[in-house]
C-alpha cells in the first residue's frame, strides 16, 4: 500500500506561479511512473503531466511550456511546478502512482487562479 499526500495548492491571479508537492509514504518513484492528473467543476479528470522512472516526461498541450514535472527520489516526493497560471488551469490537481498494475490517487489539492 502506498499512500500519497499533496500540498501546494491555493489561491493566486494568472500569471502567477505555484508549486505542488506530492509525498509518497514509501520508495518508489525509482520503480514507478507518477502524474498529476486535475479535474475542474463539471469536467472529466485530465492528465496534466507525467514522468517515467527513467525521468522520461510527457505533458498536455494546455500546459507545454508553463508547467514541469520532476521528482526527488530521496524525499519520495513528486513536484510540480506551475508557472504563467491562467484562470483555465482552476481545478483540483489530483497526484497519481502506478506500480504495474495497481493505481494509486493523492487526496487532492486546490489550486484557484483568479483574473
Amino acid at each position: 500500500q502506498v499512500q500519497l499526500v499533496e500540498s501546494g495548492g491555493g489561491s493566486v491571479q494568472a500569471g502567477g506561479s505555484l508549486r505542488l508537492s506530492c509525498a509518497a509514504s514509501r520508495s518508489i518513484f525509482s520503480v514507478s511512473s507518477a502524474g498529476w492528473y486535475r479535474q475542474a467543476p463539471g469536467k472529466q479528470r485530465e492528465m496534466v503531466a507525467s514522468i517515467t522512472s527513467g525521468d522520461y516526461t510527457n505533458y498536455a498541450d494546455s500546459v507545454k511550456g508553463r508547467f514541469t514535472i520532476s521528482r526527488d527520489g530521496a524525499k519520495n516526493t513528486v513536484y510540480l511546478q506551475m508557472n504563467s497560471l491562467k484562470p483555465e488551469d482552476t481545478a483540483a490537481y489530483y497526484c497519481h502512482v502506478q506500480i504495474g498494475a495497481f493505481h494509486y490517487w493523492g487526496q487532492g489539492t486546490q489550486v484557484t487562479v483568479s483574473s
